[in-house]
């Protein structure tokens, strides 16, 4: 079984770096100085990847063996494991997966004509640092058609495997029309669902150039 990877000395402080520059970027940072809040249920999703194992990188935009690089705007997606004492959670597993930037999953069960990208996956697993932070590079995913009458916002999924809890969510972007259309993101309390959703940042100097920068913090029991 391959390791799950962690974080590097040179990462971790290019990471501490860009946390000190955008420490109020997240919304569960806002609650820090009172008790803060599990981050709300989601659904696993039918697109739950069970082909193939999760691959521990923190580049999804590109794929081992390949040259090409996946299409889309490119997203520096980081935030922090915290319990609800706001203290960081170690070592938690992180499970991710989403859409390509047409909007399909690379995923048996999904029938969107949407095309496939050849250099794209769009899963991965990563575990957190000793502080709790995590990083990864994706690109950011499509809304896509669910139903005659349902069409998705752009999302991602994470499922979060702790000592104590096990975590299922699912992170949204502002500013997008189809949040409020969304039957999966408005069944969440009205005053938990801002929890869910993340600005896009410009990126700091430590990150690539045109890409765009997305901070989101994970609130679990116990750890």
């Amino acid at each position: 079984m391959t390791e799950v990877r962690t974080l590097q000395t040179r990462e971790v402080s290019q990471i501490a770096a860009i946390f000190g520059t955008l420490s109020e970027a997240s919304p569960a940072k806002h609650a820090l100085g009172q008790s803060l809040r599990r981050t709300p249920d989601q659904i696993l999703g039918p697109f739950y990847p069970v082909t193939k194992a999760f691959e521990p990188t923190e580049d999804l935009t590109h794929l081992p063996g390949k040259a090409g690089r996946a299409t889309g705007q490119i997203l520096n997606v980081m935030g922090r494991v915290l319990n609800l004492k706001g203290d960081p959670v170690s070592g938690a597993r992180l499970e991710l997966w989403q859409a390509n930037a047409h909007g399909r999953y690379t995923h048996p069960a999904d029938k969107n004509p949407a095309p496939l990208d050849p250099n794209f996956s769009g899963s991965a697993v990563l575990k957190t640092d000793a502080e709790g932070r995590y990083r990864f590079k994706t690109i950011k995913p499509a809304s896509y058609r669910a139903g005659p009458n349902t069409v998705r916002p752009p999302h991602i999924h994470f499922r979060l495997c702790g000592l104590y809890d096990e975590l299922v969510t699912q992170m949204y972007f502002e500013g997008e029309a189809l949040n409020d259309q969304d039957r999966f993101l408005q069944c969440t309390l009205p005053d938990e669902r801002p929890l869910l959703v993340s600005r896009l940042l410009p990126p700091t100097p430590e990150l690539e150039h045109g890409s765009q920068l997305v901070v989101f913090d994970i609130v679990t029991l116990q750890g």
